[in-house]
């Protein structure tokens, strides 16, 4: 009779799982021997020889020889009448080796022993995600789109793991068919109900920071230390840097020769703005540096509330205000301080760009008001609101309110 008949099985298990031979031939001898011990109370005297190559496994059961009469325990011993009938020559205290056949096991063993192969196999497989990918918490791994739902997206590895990128780990403008290439870092990895999720994630600062490991050889190296990382993913970044060695200009070696180096990210990121600056321990300078493009005139630090009052000029405001006021809310989290911004007027009634409200107001209303000539704050107000009307395309509300926001701006 052929040898146990679960050696097709094994060679599937081989073929398709992600297990080495060690280990497979490991838990299928650890299935074998638990049941060994339970329909014969020990499994000192069995050798367990599994080849998965060959899709082999083979059982021998080994006994002393003792007279007919002198058996104490049938699963060590064995009766010599019976003996002599595997071997006439074999004598008493002799070893006897008998291989085990299929029709040795019951039928309700044989579907036990497949049935705890297959889960010993899937939790082996489970575990060993879990491992794995726990170690590569941090680290940014490529995928394949294979699901697109309304909340997440389901992405494959390169070994058909299942890897998950929840909606709110995307990028606003991100957009993914199945088949597509996707990069991300990996954020979280979980057990639930006995499986392994891995949540990745493209909004995280890390992400942003192993591009830039990847992208620039010093920030690898060591040799540019990255001391701070904000975002609004999709819209602006600021990455604060340092080098220790004096030779090397860390921005310039992230940014690279005409920004090629930078650009790299800044596509994988959907054309998000990434400012890099130099860091600096002194408060007063890396706030200066973190409004940047916006240049101030005199800056006020309060370090007992985290607070700093910066004036500048009417037409750096809307700079360090920035779309959407993304700017000087990453400065105030990239430095821990809140930044109060204020115009440094030399009188009160000076004239402010209309651009300078581009943080309050849409810029199509202000681009609609400079259609007609209106480039400030005041030449707006002095022209009545039916002009305004009748000379733009904007309904009288949008109007009103327009106003109600410069006239603020001069009381």
């Amino acid at each position: 009779m052929e040898h146990i008949n679960l050696v097709e099985t094994f060679s599937e298990f081989k073929e398709f799982k992600n297990i080495d031979r060690e280990t497979m031939m490991h838990i299928i001898e650890e299935i074998f021997r638990h049941m060994l011990i339970k329909r014969f109370g020990s499994d000192e005297n069995f050798d367990i020889i599994v080849n998965i190559d060959k899709g082999d496994l083979e059982i021998w059961r080994n006994r002393e020889i003792v007279e007919d009469d002198n058996i104490e325990d049938e699963n060590m011993q064995i009766a010599l009448s019976e003996a002599v009938k595997i071997e006439p020559d074999f004598e008493v205290g002799e070893e006897v080796s008998e291989e085990m056949k299929l029709g040795d096991f019951g039928r309700r063993e044989i579907l036990t022993i497949r049935q705890n192969l297959t889960s010993k196999i899937q939790e082996y497989e489970k575990d060993n995600i879990f491992k794995k990918y726990k170690e590569k918490i941090g680290e940014i791994v490529t995928g394949e789109v294979y699901q697109v739902w309304k909340k997440e997206i389901l992405v494959l590895d390169d070994e058909y793991i299942e890897l998950l990128l929840p909606k709110s780990e995307q990028i606003p403008s991100d957009f993914y068919r199945k088949g597509d290439s996707i990069r991300a870092v990996v954020s979280k990895v979980e057990m639930r109900n006995n499986n392994p999720i891995i949540i990745l994630s493209r909004t995280s600062s890390v992400f942003l920071e192993r591009l830039f490991e990847s992208e620039v050889p010093e920030v690898y190296d060591g040799l540019i230390t990255i001391k701070n990382i904000v975002r609004v993913p999709g819209e602006r970044a600021k990455i604060a840097v340092e080098s220790y060695d004096d030779r090397i200009d860390p921005v310039g070696a992230c940014v690279g020769m005409k920004g090629s180096r930078i650009h790299g990210i800044v596509r994988e990121l959907k054309n998000e703005n990434i400012d890099v600056i130099n860091f600096t321990s002194n408060p007063s300078l890396y706030i200066t540096r973190a409004l940047s493009p916006a240049k101030m005139t005199t800056i006020k630090i309060d370090d007992e509330n985290n607070r700093a009052e910066v004036y500048m000029k009417p037409d750096q405001v809307s700079l360090a205000i920035g779309k959407g006021g993304f700017n000087i809310k990453l400065a105030g989290r990239l430095t821990g301080y809140e930044i109060d911004v204020y115009r440094d007027t030399d009188t009160d009634n000076e004239d402010v760009d209309i651009q300078e409200f581009s943080d309050e107001i849409d810029q199509w209303i202000i681009d609609e008001l400079k259609s007609i000539g209106c480039d400030t704050g005041k030449s707006v107000l002095e022209i009545s609101i039916s002009d305004l009307v009748t000379r733009t395309d904007l309904e009288e509300e949008t109007i009103n309110e327009v106003i109600r926001i410069l006239k603020a701006e001069f009381e």
